[in-house]
């Protein structure tokens, strides 16, 4: 996918209702009051040469890259926000409202925007221990934890 294919996806979310329960929704899942999407994933690439691996994930860091310089055009600087304190409290055993759950799971930070009632959020999730990359971004009105 392209830069411009994501910045559309991220757009039909900011604008599309949200379903009454969760559902899988094209590239993501969408529920009250939020929508989900991985714009570039790992699916299907497990057995792959890690040369080529590699080379995905570079293409995925120049995929966020590209993104976040745009939205950051179209919106102003994004807050780049800590998962930390979420994380540690997940681990303790609080349940994390979706759809913040996978991301506090999963990542350390995400950059995060707030526009006309909406927070939108890009998140890279990386692998600490191998090459893997995925790109995924969400839309909702339920508050970051």
């Amino acid at each position: 996918m392209t830069t411009a294919h994501h910045l559309r996806l991220i757009d039909g979310m900011r604008t599309t209702s949200f379903p009454p329960e969760r559902v899988p929704s094209g590239a993501g899942v969408s529920g009250p009051g939020y929508h989900t999407a991985l714009l570039v994933g790992e699916d299907g690439h497990e057995g792959e040469d890690e040369a080529v691996r590699g080379e995905r994930r570079a293409q995925c860091l120049a995929e966020y890259d590209a993104l976040l310089t745009l939205l950051t055009l179209r919106w102003g600087e994004p807050q780049v926000v800590s998962l930390w304190s979420a994380q540690e409290r997940m681990m303790a055993g609080e349940v994390i409202a979706e759809p913040w759950a996978e991301p506090v799971a999963r990542c350390e930070y995400l950059q995060l925007w707030h526009e006309e009632g909406r927070w939108i959020a890009v998140v890279l999730y990386q692998q600490d221990d191998g090459p893997g990359c995925e790109l995924g971004a969400l839309v909702t009105v339920v508050d970051p934890p």
